[in-house]
C-alpha cells in the first residue's frame, strides 16, 4: 500500500511538471494528446485551396439547397405571404379537397385540440386543468376575419403564449390545418343561405 501511494504521488508530480496547472502561462507550446480539431485541414472563406478545380473556397449555393440561416424560397405556399411583401395572402394557395380536410382534421386533433378543443372553442384540456388560463377561441370574429396566410404564420411561429409549430408540422400539413379550421368555423358560424342548393334538403335530416 505504501508503494502504491508513493507511485501515485510520483505520477501526480510528473504530470504537474509536464502539463502544468490550468491558467499557467508559458512560452513553450502545450503538449497535445488530443488536438480536439484546433488545427485541421480546412478552407477559410475567400481563400484559395486545392479542393476545387478553380482553387476557390467560396462556392455559390447548389441549386435546390438552403443555406443554414437563409430564408427559403419566398413563395406563398412556404411563407403565407405575398412574394416580396409582408402582406398575408387571403386564401389558401392549395386546392381544398376532401383528402386535405381529412388530413387537416387528423393533424388538428393531434397538435391543436389539446388547447383549442376538438370544436375550436378554446376550452381544451390544457385550459380545463389550469395549465393555460387563456386560449384563443377559433370562432372569435377577430380570428375568423384573419387572412389564411396569417393563420398559417401563427401555426408556424406562434403568437402570444402559443409556441410555434413550424418545426413539428410540415408546410402541407399546416395548410391542411388552416383548411380544417375554416371548416370548423363554417360549421359553427355558417348560415343556411351558404349551404349549396343540392344539400339544403339535408339540413332537416336528423
Amino acid at each position: 500500500m505504501r508503494y502504491y501511494v508513493i507511485l501515485l504521488a510520483l505520477a501526480v508530480v510528473v504530470t504537474m511538471a509536464l502539463a502544468g496547472r490550468r491558467g499557467d502561462v508559458s512560452r513553450k507550446p502545450p503538449l497535445e494528446f488530443f488536438d480536439d480539431m484546433d488545427r485541421q485541414y480546412k478552407l477559410r472563406p475567400q481563400t484559395e485551396g486545392p479542393f476545387t478545380a478553380d482553387g476557390r473556397s467560396s462556392r455559390l449555393p447548389v441549386t435546390g439547397t438552403i443555406a443554414r440561416g437563409d430564408r427559403f424560397e419566398d413563395t406563398p405556399v412556404n411563407t403565407g405571404r405575398k412574394p416580396g411583401t409582408t402582406n398575408f395572402i387571403d386564401t389558401l394557395p392549395v386546392e381544398i379537397t376532401s383528402a386535405l380536410l381529412e388530413r387537416g382534421r387528423d393533424r388538428y386533433q393531434i397538435s391543436c385540440s389539446p388547447c383549442h378543443s376538438a370544436i375550436g372553442d378554446g376550452n381544451g384540456v390544457t385550459k380545463r386543468i389550469g395549465a393555460m388560463a387563456v386560449v384563443g377561441n377559433l370562432h372569435d370574429p377577430r380570428i375568423v376575419q384573419l387572412a389564411d396566410g396569417e393563420l398559417f404564420n401563427t401555426i408556424t411561429y406562434g403568437k402570444n403564449l402559443m409556441g410555434g409549430y413550424g418545426a413539428n408540422i410540415g408546410i402541407d400539413d399546416r395548410w391542411a390545418i388552416v383548411a380544417y379550421v375554416r371548416a370548423l368555423q363554417l360549421a359553427r358560424l355558417g348560415t343556411a343561405d351558404e349551404v349549396p342548393a343540392e344539400h339544403k334538403a339535408d339540413l332537416n335530416k336528423k
